[in-house]
């Protein structure tokens, strides 16, 4: 129960003005980027080194083995699901689902605007070069912004408003030499920031409203989507290649994909986190900054990269308009 109370203790609900970032903001921000940067790595040993074909069964796998544990959690009264749980709740609850069934219903616009995200996600890194697509994928930034506003009143400072401008000049910078225009896939990776857009802000306002905490969300998410999920890679014919796959009992391989799903409870939960205790917009800056400590670090296990002298000023631009974001956020400006 001391769990418990600590977590709920840390979760706040988002402000309607920019504010200074607590230490548990800063923290949680961090260690959103720490288990993200992880889990590519990990995904990226499953699905390159051992050849795993099925992205969308580790997706499963993962939502699968959050579900499971937060419902072991929760059954024991380890954590909570709310910030506030009264004794009727608690007495009314369906002990199938641990959440009453309006809960779920009032967190449908988040599992739905998850499953858009997830599938527009997979379609917008087609018929388009990594560059490119790093490029137009930073405008979601402004994407958030507008979207915050829109569904939860969230305003910013000019002294934010240009630290984005900075970080959106450098993802212009850093595609400069590929501006290859194609109409379809320009406007699928634009869907796709749309769609990032909202599920952050439905995060924030779905937290808010519901009175759910972090592993609320995540539970009611993994609840929703889980089964239609699972239907989706039966379709596609995804089980079967996963139960005829050559290193499925390989030892290394299952390793990897138990690592891969603990950091991937780890990681949504940091996301739920730092979205609600800080911002959808300050999701979004960590998106990127993430994505920074990525290449760096994919290019010194990996290397490979070419070096584009235009490709390092915008990955600098990005780099230093994220940190003077977190600078004005860790002042309150």
């Amino acid at each position: 129960m001391a769990l418990e109370k600590s977590l709920e203790s840390h979760e706040l609900l988002v402000p309607k003005q920019s504010s200074a970032m607590t230490k548990r903001g800063a923290y949680s921000a961090i260690s959103y980027m720490a288990c993200a940067v992880l889990l590519v790595l990990f995904n990226k040993a499953a699905i390159s080194s051992y050849d795993f074909p099925c992205a969308n069964v580790i997706t499963l796998l993962q939502m699968t083995s959050s579900c499971l544990l937060l419902y072991a959690l929760r059954y024991w009264k380890i954590i909570s699901f709310k910030h506030v749980e009264s004794k009727e709740e608690s007495i009314s609850r369906n002990p199938a689902t641990l959440v009453s069934l309006e809960t779920l219903v009032h967190t449908l616009p988040l599992a739905f605007s998850y499953l858009l995200y997830m599938v527009v996600s997979m379609e917008s890194v087609r018929g388009i070069s990594v560059p490119m697509y790093t490029t137009l994928r930073r405008t979601t930034i402004a994407f958030t912004m507008v979207m915050e506003y829109i569904f939860v009143g969230q305003k910013h400072s000019l002294s934010v408003v240009c630290t984005v401008a900075i970080i959106i000049l450098g993802a212009l910078v850093a595609g400069a030499r590929d501006l290859s225009y194609d109409s379809y896939s320009y406007a699928v990776v634009f869907i796709s920031n749309i769609c990032t857009a909202v599920y952050l802000a439905s995060v924030a306002r779905v937290g808010k409203s519901s009175g759910l905490n972090s592993f609320g969300l995540m539970w009611c998410n993994g609840l929703l989507c889980g089964p239609i999920l699972l239907c989706w890679t039966f379709i596609r014919g995804d089980l079967e290649l996963t139960m005829n796959f050559p290193y499925l009992l390989f030892p290394g391989f299952q390793v990897v994909m138990l690592l891969s799903c603990i950091l991937a409870f780890l990681l949504n939960y940091s996301v739920f986190l730092n979205t609600t205790l800080n911002s959808a917009l300050t999701q979004t800056i960590c998106g990127n900054l993430k994505d920074l400590f990525t290449i760096g670090i994919g290019w010194l296990l990996f290397g490979g990269l070419p070096f584009d002298s235009l490709n390092v000023v915008g990955q600098s631009l990005g780099f230093l308009g994220s940190c003077l974001y977190a600078y004005c956020k860790l002042r309150g400006m």
